[in-house]
This record gives C-alpha cells, structure tokens and sequence, in this order.
C-alpha cells in the first residue's frame, strides 16, 4: 500500500527558537484564528464534564462548556508513538506503516506532510513545548519553536524503574514535575508571539507512568472510596487480546506476574486520579494567559488524550489493545473565533479519528485542505447532531504476523484477528461498549442475538480494511 506524498511538500530550514528575526511570513496578522492543542497522554474519557462523579477537572470542564464535546472519539491505536503519528499526520497506521513507539516517523517518512510543517509552510508560528510527538526530535525543523519533553520525572527516587515504585506523592510546587514546567514554558512563549499567528501544541505526560504529582492533588481524592474492578478477562476473549502489561510491571513492588492486590490497586488508581487534577491544573495557567493576554477570542482549543488506559479492568494495566477503554479518548473542541455563532456546552456522538484533527483544523484556520486520510469535521463543530459516519476503526499489532483490526458504531465494538503469513482471519471479537467492569465480561461474538450486528460491524470493517489489502500493509517499524 503506498503512503501518502504530499504535493505540497518544500524543503524547510530548521528556524532559529530565538523569536526576534524570525521570517516575516510569521506574521500573518490576526484575521486567522490561533490554535492551542493539548495533547494528554493516556487520558481516560473520565473527567467532570463527561459525567465522572469524583474527577476533580474544573479547567478542562470550562473549556468543554465553551465548545463541543465528543462522545465517541477514538485514537487509531492505542500507543503513543502511532497514535500522534497519525494526528500529526492525518494518516492512518495502516498508510504509516509503524506500530511501535521504537520508529520516527522521519526514519521512515522524508516526504509526508505533518500539520505543524503545513501550518508553518502558510505562515503560522508553529510551536511545541513538552511531549507531542513520542520522539523529540521528529519532525524537529517544522516548528519555529521546539521545547523537548523531560525523561526526568522523579522528586525524592533516583536509578531506573525497577529501582522505584510507580507513583510519588512529594510536597512540592507544581514546577517541580516536568509537567508544570511544561505549562510554565507554554505562558512563556505565549507573551512572546501574542502578536503573531500561531499554533501551539502543549504536551503534557500525566496521567502517563509513574503517577506522580504533587500532594496537593493526592488530598483532592480519598483512596478508601475508590472501587477496584473485577479481576478476570472476557470469557471467551482472544487469547492475545490482552498483553502481560510489562509498563507496568517494570517498577517495584509491582508482581511479575498474576493480578496486582486490591490495596494497590486503589494506590494505583488514586495516584492516576491525582495526575489527572494535575494535569487539569496546568492547562488552567495556560488557558489563564490566553485571558490575559486578549488572545482567547480568537484561538481555537482542543484537548485530547492520545489513547486510553486500563486501571484493573480486565484484571490488566496499561494500553497496547483494542479494547474500547484503550482507544476511546476524551476529545473537546473550542472554537472561540466567532464566539457569538459557536456551538458551546454541547456534545456530539459523532464517530471521528484523532486522525481527522490535522484537516479539521486546517479548515478551522481557512486553510486548503491536505491529502491526508483524514477527514475535516467542521461540519460536526458546527452542527453537532449532524449524522457523521457510521462507525470508527483502529487497529493493534501482535509482532508482524497477526494484526487486529477493529471497528466500532459507538454501541458494540467488533474485531478481527487476522494472520498476515496464512491470509485468513484468526479469530473475531464483538463487545458491547459500555461495560460494567464489576463483572466479567464475555465475547459476544457467537450469541445469535447479535448476529445482525455483528454482520454489520464485519461489513464496516471489510469496507476500511478490504481482505484483499490486509496482509499487504506496510511494516516500517525498524525494531
């Protein structure tokens, strides 16, 4: 399968950080709105505005009062190396051809035109404080501004992982965690380019591993209150639906294998309760200077998680499948350009793609729309009872051999295990997306009861990924 070249693909030079001189295309003027994108890494769709009764986000939840909030928005794959590939790309997996966190894109893809070397090439300041891509250095010479994200995470533990355990409460200020340095640099370079047309990616790592965060967040959540799910795979389930989740089970005092205790588990889930809040909070400040800089009326604000996250469902930790909980993912839009015409405080069911964000903004920001696989969903920011598309598709790799492709409407998720060397389906699984996690679940998938669903579900999913093209896809990943 060829990947996608772009035709307006140029040859850039790498632009100095240092604002003063920078080319005088980047200053546009202020008649095409701004863009902030918050990308979060491993955020369940578990905040106070998707109706979560203990999650403390009173930040995120404004910002989802003042624009469209999606119900059914789903990463392509619930990692993060692939999954921001494809956001920055408006590619699919399938077209990129990496599934591991071990590739650059740039290692694989000279030519393909990302969002922020688009938005650069018409203009814009384009900027990246944190993590966004998973590689630091990917794609480095598209943006005007770079700050990496820190390795360093840790306040009071030093030495590898397996050296410490997977979370830390320390009493200290915000900025001691890579994070609110994040949000510290993000303010920062917004005084800078106030006057500027810009698009701004902020990369925040919490609620990822280890959860650690400031006490003060930690106080926010009673660890007694917290539930510990039912601890079980799906009967029924495809044996390498689930992995062994060695994420998590690299740290201390986490066991090597078998399920992680109930006393730990809370631990574990308070602990990514506390990095949500905190996480919230350092996306207040920046909201904040958008305020006081006069910039919020004309800059459009997005939150997404890159992926979900399992916390003892299952009986599992961590992502790496094509579960419902791993692939869909909080997203809120906020157009403020237009304020008085825009949809606020409102939600959406329609079925997108992290992957539709880079033509969606494109247009937002009177752009012409790239060739990508994604698709703009102005429409539905516009009209959010529009009827968008019927389902929403993701996949998931096991080593080269055997590929999950999965497809849901919202209501049932199906997915086929298919082997690449023999060509022929492996195995099939269909859920039913709302699950009640205090109890085992079960692979539907020979209940006659939903024998027209799932016929349905196939027919969604052979329409994305035709059996003739399956083990045909490309495999880059260089490890």
């Amino acid at each position: 399968m060829n990947f996608k070249t772009n035709k307006l693909m140029t040859s850039l030079t790498l632009c100095s950080a240092v604002l003063p001189g920078m080319a005088g295309n980047d200053y546009m003027g202020t008649d095409k709105p701004n863009v902030v994108v918050f990308v979060v890494d491993d955020l369940r769709p578990e905040l106070g505005c998707y109706g979560h009764p203990d999650m403390l986000t009173p930040n995120i939840d404004a910002i989802a009062s003042d624009g469209v909030r999606f119900n059914n928005a789903y990463a392509q794959q619930a990692l993060s190396g692939p999954s921001r590939m494809c956001l920055l790309t408006g590619n699919r997996p399938e077209t990129i051809g990496i599934y591991s966190i071990f590739t650059p894109l740039r290692s694989v893809h000279k030519n393909m035109l990302t969002m922020p070397q688009y938005f650069k090439q018409n203009g814009y300041t384009t900027v990246s404080v944190g993590k966004v891509y998973h590689h630091a250095t990917d794609d480095k010479s598209s943006w005007s501004i770079h700050i990496p994200k820190e390795n360093a995470q840790w306040v009071n533990h030093s030495g590898k992982n397996g050296d410490k355990p997977p979370y830390e409460c320390a009493d200290v200020a915000d900025e001691a965690y890579p994070d609110g340095r994040v949000a510290r640099d993000a303010v920062k370079i917004l005084k800078e380019i106030k006057d500027r047309n810009f698009i701004m990616f902020v990369g925040l790592s919490k609620p990822h591993l280890p959860f650690n965060a400031p006490k003060k967040y930690w106080d926010m959540y009673d660890e007694s209150k917290l539930t510990v799910p039912f601890k079980g795979s799906p009967e029924g389930m495809y044996p390498q639906a689930l992995t062994k989740w060695a994420e998590l089970r690299g740290y201390t005092g986490m066991p090597k294998e078998g399920f992680v205790d109930d006393e730990t588990t809370r631990r574990l889930i308070h602990g990514y309760h506390a990095c949500v809040s905190y996480t919230d909070a350092q996306i207040g400040k920046v909201m904040n200077a958008l305020d006081e800089l006069k910039l919020r009326d004309n800059t459009i604000v997005v939150i997404f998680g890159d992926h979900g996250w399992k916390l003892g469902e299952y009986g599992a930790w961590c992502k790496h499948s094509n579960f419902q909980i791993d692939l869909n993912v909080p997203l809120i839009v906020s157009r403020e350009k237009d304020a008085a015409s825009r949809k606020s405080g409102v939600t959406t069911d329609a079925k997108v793609g992290l992957v539709d964000l880079f033509p969606t903004l494109a247009e937002a920001c009177g752009l012409a729309q790239p060739d990508v696989d994604g698709e703009s969903i102005m429409e539905v920011l516009n009209n959010p009872d529009t009827q968008w598309k019927d389902y929403a598709c993701s996949v998931y790799p096991r080593g080269k051999r055997i590929m999950g492709f999965t497809c849901t409407d919202g209501k049932y998720r199906y997915t086929e295990w298919w082997d690449n060397e023999k060509n022929q389906l492996s195995a099939a699984e269909f859920y039913i997306c709302e699950q009640d996690f205090s109890r085992r679940e079960k692979n539907l998938v020979k209940d006659a009861k939903y024998s027209k669903d799932i016929a349905r579900l196939k027919g969604y999913l052979e329409e994305q990924f035709p059996l003739d093209k399956r083990s045909s896809y490309p495999q880059n990943d260089r490890k």
